[in-house]
């Protein structure tokens, strides 16, 4: 028997959250090529973008969680392979608005940017809880990179809060590909509830 997703997306109980669509991770120039192809495969933007739409629509709001510097790398993380990885591929990057804001596809006035300088998760390295629960906010749906690390952390941060989280599998991406996949089926479908971008759209109730 199909799972019905619909009870998850009651009116003001949901908001969609997009963790580092940003052109600085995963734009032409972003640090990681098969990131960036990956996110081109699915069609990730576009899904992100069409999501986005929807949620506005329905009232609920659209939240940008992206991956910010600050001026000089004050502060910035120097204590893991993943960092120290970023921070060399990133170099200049703290002062390019162009890089570290949502891409136009997916931005609106009115849209909500939580700006993180630290970690590898937008649930502890910005307000993003305090924020939701002050709106009421119980269900996320959430899109983005990585299902390997930042999706990944964001999905068991907001589970371990007691939200209930949708992933559209088209609106997200890892790399490897073989291994996000695996952690996407194996992990994060015990955790959150994994659908596609058109069967999110259609099970969500209309304004």
């Amino acid at each position: 028997m199909a799972f019905s997703i619909e009870p998850l997306l009651q009116p003001g109980k949901v908001a969609f959250v997009l963790c580092e669509v940003q052109p600085g991770v995963i734009g032409p120039d972003g640090p990681w090529r098969p990131l960036v192809e990956a996110v081109e495969k699915v069609g990730l933007i576009a899904n992100a973008a069409r999501i986005a739409e929807a949620a506005r629509a329905r009232g609920a709001p659209v939240i940008h969680c992206t991956a910010a510097g600050l001026a000089g790398g004050f502060g910035q993380n120097r204590n893991t392979r993943l960092s120290g990885n970023a921070r060399k591929r990133r170099a200049g990057e703290a002062g390019d608005a162009n890089a570290r804001n949502p891409f136009p596809e997916v931005w609106r006035d009115g849209d909500i940017l939580l700006p993180r300088f630290f970690g590898t998760s937008p649930m502890t390295g910005s307000p993003l809880d305090s924020v939701l629960r002050n709106e009421g906010v119980t269900t996320l749906i959430i899109s983005g990179v990585s299902l390997c690390f930042a999706m990944l952390n964001l999905t068991f941060d907001a589970a371990n809060r007691a939200y209930q989280v949708i992933i559209p599998r088209d609106a997200a991406a890892g790399f490897p590909e073989a291994y996000a996949a695996d952690v996407l089926e194996n992990t994060l479908s015990m955790l959150a509830t994994v659908t596609t971008t058109d069967a999110l759209i259609e099970a969500w109730p209309a304004k």
